[in-house]
This record gives structure tokens, C-alpha cells and sequence, in this order.
């Protein structure tokens, strides 16, 4: 059976996510990188940190304050046992160097992300 390997990441809504990146550098020491977040763990088994525009669609449709990103073993398989199970999936996936993105929402309403990485891991 396929299954989530481990969480890839918490994305959450900020007023100031430049701020509030700034804020975790400064007192809990997060190395904050380019894209306005932090990468964290061992290469390969990293977790992403990132706060959004308070704004952002990237959650979906929804004032939800955070979305959590699960890391899959085969991201056809779940979305297929998703589909079968009833649950609400996204038509939308995203393919690039790091991998394929799909979405879905949970039974309490809360969207969140489905992560499959590319086979032979991603670019440094």
C-alpha cells in the first residue's frame, strides 16, 4: 500500500512573511534562504518552513492559516485510493526538477499538499 513517508513542509499565512522570516532567523536561528523560508533536516529528508502572503491562493480557496505538505511514495496510487475513498482532489499538479505537486482536502475542510520526489532525488 502506498503511503505519506514523512511531512515535507509547513507553509502558513503571514502579514509579513519577510518579518516573520526575519523574526525565526534572528531568535531561533532557522537559516532562512532565498525563496523567504527554510530548508530543514538532511539532504533528502528535509522539511520546508515557509510563511505566505496573508494573501496567498497557494492554500486553495479557503482562509485556512496553514497547510501541511506530505511527502508520498507513489503520488498516482494515493490520489487513486484519494478518488476511490471520496475525498476531494485537485485537478492542478505541478512537475518540476524538485518533483510533482498535487492537492487535496482533508475531512475537517483543510487543504493540503501531496509531495512525490523526483526518482533519483532533486537538484542541489
Amino acid at each position: 500500500m502506498t503511503h505519506v513517508l514523512r511531512i515535507g513542509g509547513v507553509f502558513f499565512r503571514s502579514k509579513d512573511p519577510a518579518a516573520t522570516a526575519e523574526w525565526y532567523q534572528t531568535h531561533l536561528g532557522l537559516p532562512i534562504e532565498d525563496f523567504g523560508g527554510a530548508t530543514l533536516g538532511a539532504r533528502d529528508h528535509e522539511a520546508v518552513w515557509a510563511p505566505f502572503a496573508a494573501d496567498t491562493d497557494y492554500f486553495g480557496p479557503t482562509d485556512q492559516p496553514l497547510m501541511v505538505n506530505y511527502v508520498v511514495d507513489d503520488l498516482d496510487a494515493v490520489l487513486e485510493r484519494l478518488r476511490a475513498d471520496g475525498v476531494e482532489v485537485d485537478d492542478r499538479l505541478e512537475e518540476s526538477e524538485f518533483g510533482r505537486f498535487r492537492w487535496a482536502v482533508d475531512g475537517d475542510g483543510r487543504r493540503f499538499e501531496l509531495w512525490q520526489p523526483p526518482a533519483g532525488g532533486y537538484p542541489a
